[in-house]
């Protein structure tokens, strides 16, 4: 079973040019499917084991949602050995998934952005640092991982587009609007060390995704927004906004580096919920 996984892993990182986080967690995701099987060599896996695997992942309090992502590590593995030989038959062909509620994602209103921004005061070589993040994810709406990656050569102050390194190290060309790239300029003028990265932590080092978020963090805490909140919010406010503004779902798909249009077709519910707020509120006979 290791040296299976070791292939898959080797697979993923080679030919797939996934992201480490992404590769961890299929790693972690099988590792615990291996200790589930004990001595019990895969050719002998089949559906009423795959089964009783999803029952004790249950049992042991896992949400539908990490189920499913554990069984959707399990179904790119049994593709990869079927279709290198390694196995004869895939085991899990007749096993579903288990149906997932919808989550619709929080975000913010435009006033509540505008509220946050207003906190990021621009003071100090990291006041200017932290308005300058906070602008460019509602700009941009990447990644807290894509935006820790962004370099000065990928900002093209004139064109006005930034060019972002998502996942599975593939990359896409996103608009960034004046406010955001002002931020930036006035950050790298006034910051003491010359670098080739964007945002610095206060050592002069490319700045962590935790950092990120913990930038982000303190200025919702002074805004005062609602619990719940995130830097993740942002990404999310920034397609929601766009949608509410006219934009069409493929488009914030290219923007948000979306691989399959159904992701982006959460923010649909985002707009159609508020639409129906707006019209409970507003027509007399809702």
């Amino acid at each position: 079973m290791e040296r299976y996984i070791e292939k898959f892993i080797r697979y993923l990182q080679i030919e797939k040019n996934y992201s480490q986080h992404t590769i961890l967690n299929y790693h972690l995701d099988l590792s615990d499917f291996k200790n589930f099987l004990g001595d019990t060599p895969l050719e002998k896996v089949d559906y009423l084991l795959l089964r009783k695997y999803l029952v004790t992942l249950k049992e042991k309090s896992f949400r539908p949602r990490s189920i499913a992502r554990h069984l959707s590590s399990l179904r790119s593995f049994f593709r990869f050995l079927t279709r290198e030989g390694l196995l004869k038959n895939n085991p899990i062909l007749l096993v579903s998934t288990p149906k997932l509620d919808t989550h619709l994602p929080q975000f913010l209103t435009e006033e509540e952005v505008s509220r946050l921004i207003e906190f990021c005061v621009p003071k100090g070589e990291l006041g200017l640092r932290d308005r300058a993040i906070v602008e460019t994810f509602y700009s941009t709406g990447m990644r807290v991982s894509e935006l820790v990656r962004l370099n000065l050569d990928d900002i093209d102050f004139i064109g006005g587009v930034v060019k972002v390194k998502g996942k599975g190290k593939k990359e896409r060309m996103v608009p960034i609007g004046e406010h955001a790239l002002l931020a930036i300029k006035e950050y790298i003028q006034k910051r003491k060390k010359k670098s080739e990265e964007v945002f610095l932590n206060n050592r002069g080092k490319r700045i962590t995704d935790r950092g990120v978020r913990g930038v982000v963090a303190k200025y919702i805490r002074m805004a005062s927004l609602r619990q719940g909140v995130s830097v993740h919010t942002l990404r999310h406010s920034f397609a929601t906004h766009l949608l509410n503004r006219g934009a069409d779902l493929r488009s914030v798909q290219e923007l948000l580096g979306h691989a399959n249009l159904s992701t982006t077709q959460i923010y649909t519910h985002l707009t159609t919920e508020r639409l129906k707020s707006v019209y409970d509120k507003a027509h007399p006979r809702a």
